[in-house]
């Protein structure tokens, strides 16, 4: 596919497959005999919640947080707010949080503060790309697929204003 902007692949749709199949594995050993709920944030970790969650052999249940970020007045300062919030109850139950990527962790840290005030019995992260060196707080992240260099990436779910989501693969993108 030759598509303007679109660089070179970082993980192919093997790649990803075989890394989520790994992760679901021990998800299910950690979760066995257990009710799990698994809550993913819009929009760009879908593809890898469907993967995923087809892969579990536990009971569990699906929900969405969907989430705005506005800039502020400096780049560094930016409002988050919760467009869509939670349709279930899941105080004393146990939360898996998936997430596409991970960097700063400051937005995560402020969805993990709201779900915590929720009470539930556990709540771990589960993250497609994880950008460890980005990080301006500390995150224990239970499962991660792929560390991620600090570049931009797009496709499985990834986008680029909206585009690209639908890749199966992983690659680097070279904003216009």
């Amino acid at each position: 596919m030759n598509i303007s902007g679109l660089g070179k692949t970082i993980f192919t749709k093997a790649q990803i497959e075989e890394k989520i199949t790994e992760i679901a594995e021990v998800i299910n050993r950690d979760y066995k005999d257990k009710d799990l709920v698994v809550i993913s944030i819009l929009k760009g970790s879908i593809y890898f919640l469907s993967d995923l969650t087809r892969l579990l052999r536990m009971p569990l249940t699906i929900d969405f947080l969907s989430i705005g970020v506005q800039k502020g007045e400096s780049s560094h300062s930016r409002v988050i707010s919760f467009r869509k919030d939670l349709d279930i109850d899941i105080k004393g139950r146990h939360v898996l949080l998936v997430e596409d990527v991970i960097g700063t962790g400051l937005t995560l840290g402020y969805i993990l503060q709201h779900l915590g005030s929720y009470d539930p019995l556990s709540l771990k992260i589960c993250t497609l790309l994880d950008n460890p060196k980005k990080r301006l707080i500390n995150i224990n992240i239970s499962y991660r697929c792929f560390d991620v260099p600090d570049i931009f990436v797009v496709g499985y779910g990834l986008d680029y204003k909206e585009k690209y989501r639908n890749l199966p693969y992983i690659a680097m993108y070279h904003k216009e």
